[in-house]
């Protein structure tokens, strides 16, 4: 017997359908726009554990788009909670060197990556703050290998998103369960464009948008930006002969790939030495269970030298004493207050979209896509020549809102309205 229960005026074998076919719409997405996977590439996907109907819908379209193998890493909360309730003290110095050395030789060899992400922001809200910075330290370190070929976008990649509990509960903590996670979903939806008929036809739409911005940005060759309003006024000097990025770009390996899904930003590589001033995030950060609000930085040449936050201010100490660069910024970013996701109204405490709802900076590591290097690679030297930065972090936070506006500097110190009141001056 058909059930008759009805969800917004379906029913609910109604709404599941529907919920699945955006749920294909999202994975074809995810294997056509977001990594562009070649017939007989191999993809490597990470995921957690409750996203399993998305990792096997993105299985599908991956083996339909020709690729020859999918392996998937889960990760499990409760095991992860497991290692802080009963690990040893020396078991949070330890990471799985042989994984990220085994993830780095595939994508080495041509494997595409996709993540979905959908951990729970809380996860390790209350756990030991030292032990959390070791566990994420050594992690971090074993993880260079296949997190510099990600940032030199040597292989295709992409981060898709997929609803799960423990997210829903920070997004919507007044809602029950369910409803919360129907909730969460019908945002990622709409933020991947996948609730149209041809998801596939308007990412070519957005792509199109968003490289007529970046085309903009790099015919001024701007020397810095600048920006100012309610507690900042920050210069971020860009790195000699950088160049901005967004949307759809072409890895190393030749794939046109989109690495957010969903992505609203144009972005680029500052200088690592010529950032100066103060600037006041506008959104909460949520890093690793613990939610930072209010934080405040001075920069002098590039280095934060003063800090503070008004919530989490221990942990962002932490963050900032990982490494040389985690002091200093290795992308700046570029989003208008009117984004689709800034829109939603919603705090995601999610990376992922939280950096697409408002302008960004980004401490740590660089992306060496980011220069005008007709076609050569760079060495270390070479990107460290003109200015990029080196960390074993790559942390964005927010700091564009509707009252932050934004100049370019050029060479000569002449400032250009880029945007106002949080938008494009056009």
């Amino acid at each position: 017997m058909e059930n008759q229960a009805q969800t917004g005026g379906m029913s609910v074998s109604n709404v599941a359908e529907a919920h699945g076919q955006r749920l294909e719409r999202l994975a074809e997405v995810a294997v056509k726009v977001g990594l562009g996977l070649r017939p007989g590439q191999e993809l490597v996907i990470t995921a957690p554990l409750e996203t399993v109907p998305l990792v096997r819908a993105i299985t599908i379209q991956a083996y339909k788009a020709g690729a020859s193998l999918v392996t998937t890493f889960f990760s499990d909360d409760a095991a992860t909670l497991a290692r802080f309730e009963h690990g040893t003290d020396t078991a949070f110095d330890t990471a799985a060197d042989w994984l990220y050395a085994g993830m780095a030789e595939a994508y080495r060899n041509g494997a595409a990556r996709l993540a979905i992400s959908g951990d729970d922001p809380a996860l390790l809200a209350g756990q030991d703050p030292d032990k959390v910075s070791r566990a994420n330290r050594a992690r971090s370190k074993a993880y260079v290998p296949a997190l510099e070929l990600i940032a030199n976008f040597a292989t295709n990649w992409t981060i898709v998103s997929a609803a799960t509990t423990p997210w829903a509960r920070s997004v919507f903590p007044d809602l029950p369960e369910d409803e919360a996670v129907a909730r969460l979903w019908d945002a990622i939806f709409a933020a991947s464009r996948v609730d149209g008929p041809d998801p596939v036809a308007a990412w070519e739409v957005h792509n199109a948008a968003l490289h007529a911005r970046m085309n903009r940005l790099n015919a001024h060759r701007f020397a810095a930006l600048r920006f100012f309003g309610p507690g900042t006024d920050l210069t971020v000097g860009l790195a000699d002969d950088h160049e901005w990025c967004g949307g759809a770009s072409v890895s190393r390996n030749g794939i046109t790939c989109n690495a957010n899904i969903p992505t609203e930003e144009v972005f680029t590589t500052p200088h690592r030495e010529r950032v100066d001033g103060t600037v006041t995030s506008t959104k909460p950060l949520s890093y690793q269970g613990t939610l930072i609000e209010g934080i405040w930085v001075r920069f002098e040449a590039g280095r934060i030298v003063e800090a503070s936050a008004r919530t989490g201010g221990d942990v962002l100490a932490k963050v900032l004493d990982t490494d040389e660069g985690a002091r200093r910024l290795g992308e700046v970013a570029l989003v208008p207050a009117s984004s689709a996701i800034s829109a939603s109204g919603l705090l995601f405490f999610n990376t992922l979209y939280d950096e697409n709802a408002a302008s960004h900076i980004a401490l740590g590591q660089a992306y060496s896509k980011c220069f005008r290097d007709g076609g050569v690679q760079f060495s270390e030297d070479d990107l460290a020549a003109r200015g990029a930065n080196r960390s074993l972090i790559h942390i964005d936070w927010m700091i564009g809102s509707a009252e932050i506006d934004v100049d370019g500097l050029t060479a000569e110190g002449r400032a250009v309205p880029v945007m106002r009141a949080g938008e494009w001056v056009d």
